[in-house]
């Protein structure tokens, strides 16, 4: 498929998981993208398998130098962006009571703080029919034990989506809200835990966790004009765990 043919896109977090993903997909649908993210060995280790219509920039979503470097390079190499996959994010198993001031800045700076500013410096290289995509979760829903902040950081990002598309209004740029379940990524591991993600995939309706590539898809078709007349939505990839 070509859906993405000529398409500049920009992934945050891309260099694994969910962005590495849909970086995959949007690079095997026709578009440049751009992957951007803290680890040099990940950026590395992901433009081996995405080829040449790739590029790396390595930052921080809560450093605004670092945003404002990734889209001045877009900019010159590219002229303007189409695809906006704002997906970096982080968290941490924490239960109510040992909560603390920093976990909460650290959560909040990266999954809101981060991606609002992301969005927002973004925004003078879109036009009409560009797309943005915000990663979210089916925790933004759902009641999660010991995963309040993090919970809470998704729930802001859906009224983002709902607020911003009101704000676009009349722009001809759209964003909407892609929310995976249990996914097998190695943060999810890493925060979670093996066999509590393994129970989790076994209590979606599909009976196991997801793959990356399976969100990739649904991120391809939030970039393509395929979800033309989509925006302010939120689209669960979550085995029908927050569904049924």
């Amino acid at each position: 498929m070509t859906r993405l043919e000529g398409k500049t896109a920009v992934v945050t977090g891309g260099g694994s998981g969910i962005g590495l993903g849909a970086a995959k997909r949007f690079v095997e649908e026709g578009a440049f993208v751009y992957i951007f993210g803290r680890r040099q060995d990940a950026l590395d280790a992901a433009l081996a398998q995405l080829g040449p219509n790739a590029r790396a920039v390595r930052g921080s979503v809560t450093e605004m130098a670092d945003l404002d470097r990734l889209f001045e390079a877009v900019k010159a190499e590219r002229g303007g962006l189409d695809i906006l996959f704002a997906n970096a994010g982080t968290g941490d198993l924490v239960p109510l009571g040992e909560i603390t001031p920093e976990q909460f800045d650290r959560t909040f700076g990266v999954n809101v703080k981060g991606l609002l500013f992301t969005v927002q410096k973004a925004l003078p290289l879109m036009s009409s029919g560009a797309s943005i995509i915000l990663t979210g979760s089916s925790t933004g829903v759902m009641g999660t034990p010991r995963f309040s902040v993090y919970s809470a950081t998704k729930a802001a990002i859906r009224n983002f989506a709902r607020s911003w598309a009101l704000d676009l209004q009349g722009t001809g740029i759209r964003v909407n809200v892609l929310s995976p379940g249990p996914t097998r990524t190695e943060l999810a591991i890493e925060v979670v835990g093996e066999e509590a993600m393994d129970a989790l995939g076994a209590a979606t309706p599909l009976g196991r966790m997801g793959d990356p590539a399976e969100t990739g898809a649904v991120a391809a078709f939030l970039a393509s004009s395929d979800s033309s007349f989509m925006t302010g939505s939120e689209v669960f990839v979550d085995g029908g765990l927050a569904q049924v």
